[in-house]
């Protein structure tokens, strides 16, 4: 599934599934293809994600931040991560957002977006078009777990199905946090 560029994003964002052996030498070849590309290229792990939305909108506070001069990180890929993952420890973002060893569902995020990226990335990642919207319950009480969220904030927010919208609650929440 691709979020085709809309306007006023700076990135577009694919769905990819990729199967990592050695987790430095993947973010290496990134590095590379990024260094060869101008751009960022950021993989959030769709399985610890609420969706798309989730990944815009941890995308969207990274740039801001990152353009406004007050950035946490040193970089907008570990930027996107502490946002994505709703906490300003970098060791944390990359366990919660971050992709692993092993099989990944991954958010790939290009920014700004560039066509010729996708095909630089196809070596290192499985296109799909997957949709990963549709949430099971042992995937909602696992970011209930992850993101601190109670039976009371979900009752109060009106049920499991604002989930998503209390995890972007805690996306936009660092900011408060500064």
């Amino acid at each position: 599934m691709s979020d085709m560029r809309q306007s006023g994003r700076q990135y577009e964002i694919r769905t990819a599934c990729v199967t990592v052996t050695d987790l430095g030498a993947f973010l290496g070849k990134l590095r590379s293809v990024m260094s060869g590309s101008d751009t960022t290229i950021i993989c959030f792990n769709a399985g610890n994600m609420a969706g798309m939305r989730h990944a815009r909108a941890a995308l969207d506070h990274a740039l801001r931040s990152f353009s406004g001069g007050s950035p946490i990180a040193k970089t907008l890929e570990m930027e996107a991560l502490l946002y994505a993952a709703g906490t300003r420890q970098c060791a944390e973002a990359s366990v919660i957002a971050g992709i692993h060893e092993g099989e990944n569902q991954v958010y790939v995020c290009c920014s700004p977006p560039r066509t010729e990226i996708w095909a630089m990335l196809e070596p290192l990642v499985q296109f799909t078009d997957d949709d990963w919207e549709d949430m099971s319950l042992e995937k909602m009480m696992q970011l209930c777990r992850l993101f601190s969220i109670s039976d009371a904030e979900i009752a109060a927010a009106g049920g499991m199905e604002r989930l998503c919208d209390l995890v972007i609650e805690r996306v936009a929440l660092l900011d408060a946090c500064r």
